[in-house]
C-alpha cells in the first residue's frame, strides 16, 4: 500500500473512531423532579417517584434522573425549579398543584427546557399540563364505601380546596348516592397534602361521629393505619396501601406515572413534543384499582368492576347529568357530560353534600 493511501486509512478510521467515542461518551438526557412530599410518603410522591424510576429503566442509561423532595409550595419550589434548570436539565416535571406559578415563572425564563406541570393549568409554548382523572376511582370508591357501610356515614379527609379536590369529594358522593341517596358525606378539610398526625386525627374524630368508611386525599398512611386499629374501612391513595391495613383496606385508588413520562421524554428526545393538557385515566391505565377486599360481596365487586370497564372504555362518565348542585340547581343536564374544561374549574358541591367549600 502507497503511502498516501496509508495516510487517507489512518485518518478514515481515525474518524471512525472519533465517531464512535463520541456516540459512547454522549451524555445521557437529564431530567429533574420536584415532588411536594417525601418519596416515603407511600401516596402521591412515592408514586411519582416510582414513575420516575420506570423512566430510568426504560431508557437504560440514556436517561438521569435528579428528584427534589419535601419542596414548599411557594418560593422555595421556585428556587428548586430554577436550580434544576440552570443545571442542564432538559426536562423538568412538577408534581403539584401549588408549583404551577413558579414553574410558569422558571419556564419563560429557560425557553429551551421543556417543563410539565401537574394537576395545574396553564402552558405555554415549553410548557405543558398533566393529571390523572382520579375521579373515576373516587367514584368506585364512594359507591364501594356506601355498599359496605353500616352506618351510611363517609369520612373524607380533605387536602386543599381546589378542583381537583372537590371533583373528587362530588364524585365520592356520586358514587354513595348511587347506592343509598341518603348516606353522608362527613368532610374534614386539613390544608396539607402530607401530615401523618393531621391525618390520623381527623380520621379518629369522623370515626368517633359514627364513620365507618374512611376516604382520604392525602398522602400517608395514616387515616388507613387507624382505621386497622378500630375496626373500620379505608381507601388508600395514590398507591396501593393495603400493607397498612389488611382488614381495613376496602380498595386503593393507584395513580400509575410510569408511561406518561416515559411517553414525554421520548418525544422530547424525538423533538415531536408539543404543549398538551394530558389528563389520564382508567383508559390508559393511569388509574387503577388493583384489589378489592375479600370480605367485599361478590356483587358489590362485580357492580364496581362494570363502572371500572366503562370507564375503561369510555362509556360512562361519573359527570353525566342531571346533577344537581347543593341548592338544587341543574348544573349538568341529563345526557350531557362535563367537558374536561368544566372539571377543571370545578367549584361546587353535588346536591346531598352538607357545609361550604373553604375559601
Amino acid at each position: 500500500m502507497k503511502r498516501r493511501d496509508l495516510m487517507r486509512f489512518a485518518a478514515v478510521a481515525a474518524a471512525a473512531m472519533f465517531t464512535v467515542s463520541g456516540a459512547q461518551a454522549a451524555d445521557p438526557m437529564k431530567v429533574g423532579f420536584v415532588y411536594v412530599g417525601p418519596i416515603g410518603d407511600h401516596g402521591w410522591s412515592y408514586q411519582h417517584d416510582q414513575g420516575r424510576l420506570a423512566l430510568e429503566k426504560h431508557f437504560a442509561g440514556k436517561v438521569k434522573t435528579t428528584y427534589v423532595e419535601n419542596v414548599p409550595e411557594g418560593a422555595d419550589a421556585e428556587r428548586v425549579i430554577r436550580k434544576l434548570a440552570s443545571t442542564g436539565h432538559q426536562v423538568i416535571f412538577t408534581t403539584s398543584f401549588g408549583f404551577m406559578n413558579p414553574t410558569v415563572k422558571v419556564a419563560k425564563q429557560f425557553p429551551k427546557v421543556t417543563f410539565e406541570h401537574a394537576t395545574g393549568y396553564k402552558r405555554s409554548k415549553n410548557l405543558g399540563t398533566y393529571l390523572s382523572v382520579t375521579y373515576e376511582g373516587r367514584y368506585v370508591s364512594g359507591y364501594t364505601a356506601a355498599s359496605v357501610s353500616k352506618t351510611g356515614k363517609i369520612g373524607y379527609i380533605a387536602s386543599f380546596p381546589i378542583p381537583e379536590v372537590i371533583r373528587d369529594i362530588n364524585a365520592v358522593m356520586l358514587g354513595m348516592q348511587k347506592v343509598n341517596p341518603k348516606a353522608e358525606l362527613k368532610i374534614i378539610w386539613v390544608n396539607t397534602w402530607f401530615d401523618p398526625g393531621k391525618e390520623r386525627s381527623a380520621a379518629e374524630v369522623m370515626m368517633d361521629q359514627g364513620v365507618d368508611v374512611i376516604i382520604q386525599h392525602t398522602d400517608s398512611p395514616a387515616a388507613m393505619q387507624a382505621a386497622e386499629k378500630r375496626g373500620k374501612w379505608a381507601v388508600g391513595q395514590a398507591s396501593d396501601m393495603s400493607h397498612f391495613g389488611p382488614n381495613a383496606h376496602l380498595l386503593s385508588v393507584v395513580n400509575d406515572w410510569g408511561n406518561h413520562y416515559i411517553k414525554s421524554v421520548q418525544r422530547v428526545m424525538d423533538g415531536t413534543w408539543k404543549p398538551e393538557n394530558y389528563w389520564g385515566g382508567m383508559d390508559d391505565d393511569t388509574i387503577r384499582i388493583p384489589s378489592f377486599n375479600k370480605k367485599v360481596p361478590a356483587n358489590v365487586v362485580a357492580e364496581a368492576k362494570k363502572f371500572m370497564a366503562g370507564m375503561k372504555a369510555k362509556t360512562f362518565n361519573p359527570f353525566t347529568g342531571p346533577i344537581k348542585d347543593q341548592s338544587g340547581k341543574v348544573r349538568v343536564p341529563a345526557g350531557k357530560t362535563m367537558t374536561n374544561a368544566e372539571l377543571a374549574g370545578m367549584n361546587w358541591y353535588v346536591q346531598g353534600i352538607q357545609g361550604s367549600i373553604p375559601k
